[in-house]
């Protein structure tokens, strides 16, 4: 997979995929409320703006809203799933690779020892994510995750082996760190 952005095989110390299929995140608690309430109201509104005959403005009005709504409600869920199956992760002596393939598919390396922060939130399974650096700041109602389920930052999401790979990361870390320590 990374051969094709000059990236051998041979230096990759570890590769990986997120976890396929629907997934929940923690953040769903709040999101799927508030989805439920905004589709809900909106299918209300254009429910009866079409059947008691409003003016076609009207009609029209609701739509876009009904389709957010959808998205929120269920599209959301598919659009991660989606953006997960397209995904595959690295770690080399220094870096942090995160590559998403098909639509707006792009590598993104991440130096590791420039990163002031590598979090891991593991869960019972050995399970977790990996996240490198900060999320941009966050409302109390969005937390880490976007509304497509991704998170903010850059991350490692829902890998195998999560504790041995964060390990990696921040030996990668330190030890790239070090050697550019002047002697």
């Amino acid at each position: 997979m990374f051969e094709s952005y000059g990236i051998r095989s041979t230096d990759l110390l570890w590769t990986g995929r997120p976890a396929s299929g629907l997934r929940f995140h923690r953040n769903d608690a709040l999101y799927v409320p508030f989805s439920l309430m905004w589709g809900g109201f909106a299918i209300f509104w254009e429910t009866m703006a079409v059947s008691i005959g409003t003016p076609w403005f009207f009609k029209l009005w609701g739509i876009p809203f009904v389709l957010a709504g959808l998205y929120m409600i269920a599209g959301r869920f598919f659009v991660d799933a989606y953006r997960r199956s397209q995904t595959w992760y690295g770690v080399t002596s220094d870096s942090a690779l995160i590559l998403r393939q098909g639509w707006a598919g792009k590598l993104q390396r991440l130096y590791l020892p420039s990163i002031n922060k590598i979090d891991l939130e593991l869960a019972p399974a050995g399970t977790g994510t990996i996240t490198f650096g900060d999320a941009p700041a966050a409302t109390w109602f969005s937390g880490r995750q976007n509304w497509s389920g991704g998170p903010d930052a850059p991350s490692f999401e829902g890998i195998g082996e999560a504790q041995r790979v964060y390990d990696l990361c921040v030996k990668a870390q330190r030890s790239s760190a070090a050697a550019m320590q002047p002697a």
